[in-house]
């Protein structure tokens, strides 16, 4: 069954003291509904103070890690050693690696492979630039993400992930997808788990929408049949609008 999800993806923000109090607040919190998963990614000089003091409803995950065992990665941290922070999921292909850093498709592949070998719940994530959307590709883009990087797991494994459609071009730019526009891209993703997989399959997976959601526009976003909920980005460092949205299913 698909579940009702709410993700924050801190990014690179938030010194200790700031860190710690937000998470305390979302660790303790009374007003998080009770259907809906709480996932925060925090920086990864956090993840395993947070993972000794989190409560069990809290799932707490890594924005990135190597997917390699050991090595000589200066600068890296293995899978093996997000693992051992007591993180239980990991992004894989935010725009920002793709952008930033040159994570190509079969980067990400590997990426995946090593996350669900080693146990741990895969939030891909997946969506267009603005010129692809303009040219109206926008769905040959997006099946092209997945199927290089993600449809090719068995059916076991791919109802252990969460996919996130970010449309690039509305992300940290203060543009969103509108309910229809996010609405057609969940409901096509839905469609490729279908025809790669089963409905039954497809009806395990949440969908999650990852393009500037927030307090204001997260309701009309939750009401479409096809977005199970978001991941979101500097609404997630607002408590007060983190709670919102995880009240607005």
């Amino acid at each position: 069954m698909r579940r009702k999800i709410v993700a924050g993806n801190w990014k690179m923000n938030l010194m200790p003291e700031e860190a710690n109090e937000l998470f305390s607040n979302l660790n303790e919190s009374k007003t998080w509904p009770s259907d809906v998963e709480m996932m925060i990614f925090p920086p990864a000089i956090y993840l395993q103070g947070f993972a000794s003091k989190k409560n069990e409803n809290l799932i707490l995950g890594s924005q990135n890690f190597f997917q390699k065992e050991k090595g000589a990665y200066t600068g890296e941290i293995s899978i093996s050693q997000i693992k051992a922070t007591g993180a239980t999921a990991v992004l894989v292909g935010h725009s920002e690696r793709r952008a930033y850093f040159g994570e190509h498709e079969s980067f990400l592949k590997e990426k995946v492979d090593a996350a669900i070998e080693h146990q741990l719940h895969v939030v891909f994530c997946c969506g267009e630039p603005l010129e692809v959307r303009k040219s109206g590709d926008e769905k040959d883009f997006v099946k092209k993400q997945l199927e290089e990087s993600l449809f090719h797991l068995e059916e076991d494994q791919i109802i252990k992930t969460t996919i996130a459609y970010e449309p690039v071009w509305a992300i940290g730019t203060g543009l969103t997808a509108n309910e229809e526009e996010a609405e057609d891209m969940h409901a096509a993703i839905r469609s490729w788990l279908i025809e790669r997989y089963s409905l039954e399959t497809a009806n395990e997976i949440s969908i999650l929408y990852g393009g500037s959601c927030n307090a204001e526009n997260a309701k009309g976003l939750f009401a479409c049949p096809n977005v199970d909920g978001g991941l979101i980005g500097g609404a997630s460092l607002k408590k007060d609008d983190f709670h919102t949205i995880a009240n607005s299913f």
